[in-house]
């Protein structure tokens, strides 16, 4: 008998869970259209478009849809890629190390940022 009124128990509990679920979705589609609303006649005012948008999101699902298969990117590199330049700072402590500003830092360079004596390793043009 009281296996009878636990199973009872929880079939309303589960009933009850069910029941905020959908009051929980309804409130948030209710937000999510003002929110949406919003949006929407703020870009109209600003002339964006929904391109325009889902640019400035990245790319979208719809866009990725309507683009097809992904083709491989060209990578953009820049002028100097590949090219070597000149150290602009030298490690006081060892004039053999120096680093040129690009790239990941040295951890003599890390120290006289957190320092904040970088300065002092600049090589002079």
């Amino acid at each position: 008998m009281a296996r009878n009124t636990v199973a009872s128990q929880l079939a309303a509990l589960r009933k009850q869970r069910d029941l905020i679920a959908k009051k929980e979705q309804a409130l948030l589609s209710k937000s999510h259209d003002k929110v949406l609303t919003k949006i929407v006649q703020m870009a109209k005012e600003a002339g964006l478009t929904a391109s325009d948008i889902s640019k400035a999101l990245g790319s979208s699902k719809a866009t990725k849809a309507a683009k097809g298969p992904k083709a491989p990117k060209a990578s953009k590199k820049g002028t100097l890629a590949g090219k070597k330049v000149a150290p602009k700072y030298r490690n006081p402590a060892n004039a053999e190390q120096t680093w040129t500003g690009r790239g990941v830092s040295p951890t003599w360079v890390q120290e006289l940022k957190t320092a904040g004596t970088l300065d002092t390793a600049l090589i002079a043009p």
